[in-house]
């Protein structure tokens, strides 16, 4: 550690010992208690109030930033929309933050973890938690990498030691979203797996839980039963359809590589009835098939098909990854996988900008309640990036199209003997309106280009709805 650094770390402890002690419980209320709706399909607050989960891959912001860096991401987080941050919550035994402090100087003994006037690894991770929460945000909390557990850096009794003092730490944080595993496959270490979620839960019964699997792999697959379990997550991964590198469901073969709304699908025929949501698809910035910087790169539009997909599928949101931001990589040279770019020049990126206006067309939907259906989509539908996507409400439709191609559409599948129809466009939120149209079964096009990238959504309500942000001129 050098002299500045020293220096800052002694102005900071100065700063932080002079200051009134806070929890991470000490929060603004624009958070609060999530539960899983009735019928097992989303995600809400305790009032009821419908919460569309859209997260970003932040894994080793607890880890790479400081006070200010950490405050700066979360910010940006809250004005591109992001409602949940996905993080590593240690990623070494011990991880090293910003600071030089170890996570676990003791072992997995966190008697002593707390000492006055010293900040601390978890000093730092409340503080985290606290300004993510004054800004509307989860800490989606990945409590170890799965890499960490294989390689046998921590077993059951380490795992309940680490889960209780996980699950007590946090259980008066109003945004805390556990997060068992961590790119791995549950039925590797399944038991400390087991232990690690069950010891949280015993402490802490007020936060919601899942399981972040391996690449092309679905928590349905291994803990869909499991009675920690509330949520289900899959990685769909970063290969394109032509890939395979040997790994994920052996059933999931290279031709359908992209096709994220499949895990969607499985995941909700699954019983009983679960919320699910793409937890890890292809990074914006990053080579396709993640190992190969001469690969092409995957690319905003990418991002946003991996989403819309997904969410056009019934998935209860989705969360958006960047190859600089999720290793929060300076700059200097070369990081993983390629990445040269730094996390502050990628929060410019399109993909990155452009995924609240996903939760913002899931907000139309009254109450939040949409389904999807694809049978909204009349004669054949399209195969890979020709798939159009198609989901309802009581009163309205959107289908998406990645490729701008025409839409035969069957209105009647709405109420209402007139429709008014928009064109919804994913890059800017802007919309255009199409007319209102006799119900029964009509064709659709957009004068704009076709073909890959060129994505929209075709929107069609009842005429008697009002629909905010959608006029009818």
């Amino acid at each position: 550690m050098n002299i500045l650094r020293i220096a800052t770390c002694l102005l900071l402890v100065a700063s932080w010992a002079c200051a009134p002690r806070q929890s991470a419980g000490d929060t603004a209320a624009r958070t609060g208690r999530l539960v899983v709706s009735d019928d097992g399909r989303m995600l809400q607050y305790e009032d009821g109030k419908p919460f569309f989960w859209l997260g970003d891959t932040g894994w080793l912001l607890p880890e790479r930033l400081d006070r200010d860096e950490a405050e700066f991401y979360l910010e940006s987080c809250r004005r591109a929309g992001f409602n949940v941050v996905q993080v590593q919550t240690v990623n070494g035994v011990p991880a090293v933050n910003a600071y030089g402090e170890e996570s676990m100087p003791e072992g997995f003994d966190f008697s002593r973890i707390d000492r006055q006037g010293h900040y601390g690894y978890w000093d730092h991770m409340d503080y985290i938690v606290r300004t993510a929460a004054d800004k509307g945000i989860y800490i989606g909390m990945v409590c170890i990498w799965g890499s960490l557990v294989r390689a046998g850096m921590m077993d059951c009794g380490q795992a309940e030691a680490y889960g209780t003092f996980l699950g007590e730490r946090y259980r008066d944080a109003s945004n805390i979203i556990w997060i068992i595993g961590g790119d791995t496959r549950g039925d590797v270490n399944t038991d400390v797996w087991n232990t690690l979620a069950r010891a949280i839960k015993r402490a802490d019964k007020n936060h919601l839980m899942s399981f972040h699997p391996f690449g092309r792999t679905s928590s349905v697959t291994w803990f869909h039963d499991a009675e920690w379990l509330d949520f289900n997550m899959f990685q769909s991964g970063h290969r394109r359809y032509d890939q395979t590198r040997g790994d994920g469901d052996p059933e999931a073969q290279a031709s359908v590589n992209e096709d994220n709304w499949r895990y969607v699908e499985q995941g909700l025929a699954a019983v009983p009835a679960k919320p699910i949501l793409d937890a890890e698809p292809s990074y914006e910035g990053i080579p396709q098939g993640l190992h190969d910087p001469n690969e092409e790169w995957w690319k905003a539009c990418d991002a946003r098909r991996y989403a819309y997909w997904s969410v056009f599928a019934g998935a209860c949101g989705h969360t958006y990854g960047n190859g600089a931001i999720m290793q929060m990589h300076t700059g200097d040279g070369a990081g993983a996988y390629g990445v040269t770019r730094s996390w502050r020049e990628a929060l410019d990126d399109e993909g990155f900008n452009q995924m609240k206006y996903l939760a913002r067309l899931a907000g139309i939907f009254p109450g939040g309640r949409r389904t999807a259906d694809q049978s909204i989509i009349v004669g054949e539908n399209g195969f890979r990036y020709e798939r159009a996507a198609a989901m309802r409400g009581d009163c309205l439709l959107a289908v998406y199209t990645y490729t701008n191609r025409p839409l035969t559409i069957d209105l009647d599948k709405i109420p209402g003997c007139r429709k008014n129809v928009w064109w919804y466009d994913v890059t800017d939120g802007s919309v255009e309106y199409a007319g209102q149209f006799d119900s029964g079964i009509r064709t659709f096009s957009h004068e704009g280009p076709q073909g890959p990238g060129c994505d929209r959504v075709l929107v069609a309500a009842d005429a008697s709805t009002s629909l905010e942000g959608f006029r009818a001129e």
